[in-house]
């Protein structure tokens, strides 16, 4: 190895000791005007804040106390026109001198005495409203941001701000809005050589909290705690304004690491809760209790990404789960959702479900193992072509003992309780000692295949849920921006009929689909059976249930006795069928409307050999409404009939259906919008018919509409005719 020249090191020396002259030098000259330069910044800063903020800040007195300590006292900051916002006593700071050199602000020591942040949000005014507003920069450029440097840049501006050592007395925090209020007293807190303690008294005493743990932001480690002295942490504001109950006993927040790597800024870290308690009508009716759960999560953020990437695990009591979440922002939004437990025990799914989710499952016994895999793909771009699956497969699956429910007792005469808003029905006994009871021996197969082929085409071969069907409801709902069609098929309808009640909320859905799976996939009920029962539970109209009442109050029939027409009249008023007797004209004919309907359903059950084929729509124009119930139809006027015909039940299954260019309703276009009843006088005998073939089983009743009009029935037939195929077929 070469030894350096002595002349070298000479003048590296030489160089070395100029630099430090230098740096004495300027820090001489700063030193000395330090106060000048930190009166010159602060009145800079002021100025800022009152040109792009509207705040009005005001110092009383800061000087330097120390080599890089600054003293502060008598701050306050008031919003133009607001209430003031902050105010602090005495404030010091100190910054580290050698990261402040390189150009980074990194705090040292903070201490804090008598400070108040006040936040106010009463009659749609806010104090810190100016927080949300963003000043547009002349000088930006249209370049997209990346992501990644921004979440890096934030972790540092954030972790920068917590000191090494804070010494805080008497920082009060108040919220007052139009419905609630809450105060924050904290007496002290402090960090000392990374460990962190608090004690912070709520609303005058009602309880104290406490955070505790490490904090090392050097290091981008913290490990901190929240808990209360002998009771929960309860957020009352939560309640008031968004009529959700939330407490818990602890919560942990963990912070491992951060890196950058691969473009992506990864953020490693844990969180954990025990004994939280939840309760908003949406998500379920009862409190949920979660004794404890906690998710090690791995953040990758990327370019034009946020991801919860799979090496992250979900824990819930005795279960782990891998999940996957990435949304993609640019140039379209995409989201991704993957789910996936692994083999696991049965018994440690079902013991693992909150307090109050579930209560079919309360105390039920099972044996073998089941693995749950769920996997979901929305570009927005192409929202049609959207990927959906979710499978729970089992593994010697074994029902021991059943839990709060009997999920066997449809196999029995049962008593059903039907719901309704304004009135309570009288249950009766879904069993032969019921004389309204109809055998399905005794329903005609026209009627059976109409219904299924309506409702549920693949009933007798799929396994409760039809993923296809699932897949196109989310579609649809994305497009329209709303819950617009269901994907229930006939066992789920049946579930949630007879084994649950009828409030609409998130906990309920998913108990009616784990039900349907428990019955569909271990054999407790024939698929004969539960369409027997469906049948005779079914509503067709105001307290009408079942087929037996329906034919009766329809057509004073039997159901035995019902046509191909009446059968396929029944099964087009399910997705509505209080507005069922709306359906007909005063003469007791069906409305024009319902024509194309007609010829969908007949065509398809003709297409699978369920039905011969028929060039007078089906039976339509045998179709009549009993003599005793036509002069309450008369006496509606066809905007009330419309009206009533526009009302749907989201929660049912139906026929799917896509809106026309004009954005009508699926009964607007099959009952139309005008009365065409003179036009329908001689069209059985097809004097006069204003019935057009357009070939491929689509005929539509011309009468009283315009080109447009027709247009988009013959659109909208069409793409029912091949959306029902697919679920006939799945192949096709």
């Amino acid at each position: 190895m070469q030894r350096l020249k002595p002349k070298y090191i000479r003048i590296a020396g030489i160089v070395i000791i100029l630099l430090v002259i230098l740096i004495l030098i300027g820090g001489y000259i700063a030193y000395t005007k330090r106060e000048a330069i930190l009166e010159r910044e602060l009145a800079k800063a002021e100025l800022k804040a009152k040109t792009d903020y509207n705040l009005d800040i005001k110092i009383g007195s800061a000087s330097f106390t120390g080599l890089s300590t600054v003293a502060f006292s008598n701050i306050t900051i008031v919003p133009d026109g607001r209430d003031s916002l902050l105010k602090i006593d005495k404030l010091s700071i100190t910054v580290k001198l050698m990261p402040l050199i390189l150009g980074e602000v990194k705090l040292s020591d903070v201490a804090l005495d008598n400070g108040h942040l006040n936040l106010i949000d009463s009659n749609k005014v806010k104090n810190f409203d100016f927080l949300f507003k963003h000043k547009k920069d002349t000088t930006a450029t249209t370049s997209k941001t990346n992501l990644a440097d921004l979440a890096n840049n934030l972790i540092n501006e954030f972790l920068y701000k917590i000191p090494d050592n804070l010494d805080l007395k008497n920082f009060l925090i108040t919220f007052k809005g139009d419905s609630s209020s809450i105060k924050m007293l904290t007496t002290t807190a402090s960090i000392q050589n990374g460990n962190l303690t608090s004690n912070i008294i709520v609303d005058g005493g009602v309880a104290t909290w406490h955070f505790v743990g490490k904090m090392h932001p050097s290091d981008k480690e913290i490990n901190v705690k929240l808990y209360a002295d002998g009771k929960k942490i309860e957020l009352p504001v939560l309640e008031n304004k968004f009529k959700t109950k939330f407490s818990f006993d602890t919560i942990s927040t963990q912070l491992i690491k951060v890196k950058r790597e691969g473009g992506e800024t990864q953020i490693y870290g844990s969180w954990s809760v025990s004994n939280l308690l939840v309760n908003n009508p949406r998500l379920c009716e009862n409190d949920i209790i979660v004794p404890s759960a906690s998710i090690d999560a791995n953040v990758f953020v990327g370019p034009n990404y946020v991801s919860l990437d799979s090496s992250s695990v979900i824990h819930l009591k005795n279960i782990t789960a891998n999940p996957y979440i990435k949304y993609t922002l640019s140039p379209v939004k995409i989201y991704e959702l993957k789910l996936n437990t692994g083999w696991i025990n049965a018994q440690d799914l079902f013991n693992s479900f909150p307090t109050g989710l579930f209560e079919t499952f309360q105390g039920i016994q099972v044996a073998g193992k089941v693995n749950y895999s769920l996997n979901f793909y929305l570009d927005t771009a192409n929202p049609d072509d959207v990927q959906f699956s979710s499978q729970l497969n089992k593994q010697s699956f074994k029902i021991l003992k059943f839990g709060k429910t009997d999920l066997t007792k449809l196999n029995r005469p049962f008593l059903q309780q039907p719901y309704e808003v304004k009135s309570q029905p009288s249950p009766f006994v879904v069993g032969p000692q019921n004389p309204d009871f109809t055998p399905l021996s005794d329903i005609p197969a026209d009627t059976r295949n109409a219904v299924m082929t309506s409702e549920d085409p693949s009933f007798y071969t799929n396994n409760g849920f039809v993923e296809e069907s699932i897949r196109k409801s989310i579609a649809t709902d994305f497009k329209k921006k709303k819950f617009s069609r269901g994907g229930s098929t006939i066992s789920m309808q049946l579930i949630r009929n007879t084994f649950l009640d009828r409030n609409k909320n998130l906990a309920r859905k998913v108990e009616e689909i784990l039900i349907v799976w428990m019955i569909e996939n271990n054999n407790l009920m024939s698929k004969d059976r539960m369409l027997e029962v469906y049948f005779n539970i079914v509503e067709f109209g105001y307290h009408i249930y079942g087929i037996g009442p329906a034919a009766r109050y329809y057509f004073g029939k039997t159901p035995s006795q019902l046509t191909l027409g009446e059968s396929i009249f029944l099964a087009s008023i399910l997705p509505n069928p209080k507005a069922g007797l709306y359906a007909f004209q005063p003469d007791g004919t069906l409305r024009p409307g319902l024509h194309g309907y007609f010829n969908l359903i007949g065509n398809l059950m003709a297409g699978h050999g369920k039905a011969q084929r028929d060039s007078n729509a089906y039976g339509f124009y045998d179709v009549r409404l009993k003599e005793s119930l036509r002069r309450g139809v008369a006496n509606i006027d066809t905007a009330k009939v419309d009206s009533l015909m526009q009302q749907n039940d989201d929660d049912n299954g139906a026929v799917p259906v896509i809106e026309p260019e004009k954005k009508l309703t699926f009964f607007q276009r099959l009952f139309g919008k005008k009365d065409t009843t003179e036009n329908k006088k001689n069209i059985k005998n097809n004097k006069h018919s204003t019935v057009v073939d357009y070939g491929n089983g689509i005929q539509i009743d011309t009468a009283g509409k315009t080109k447009k009009e027709i247009r988009q029935e013959k659109r909208a037939l069409k793409q029912q005719q091949k959306e029902l195929e697919k679920e006939n077929n799945p192949g096709y």
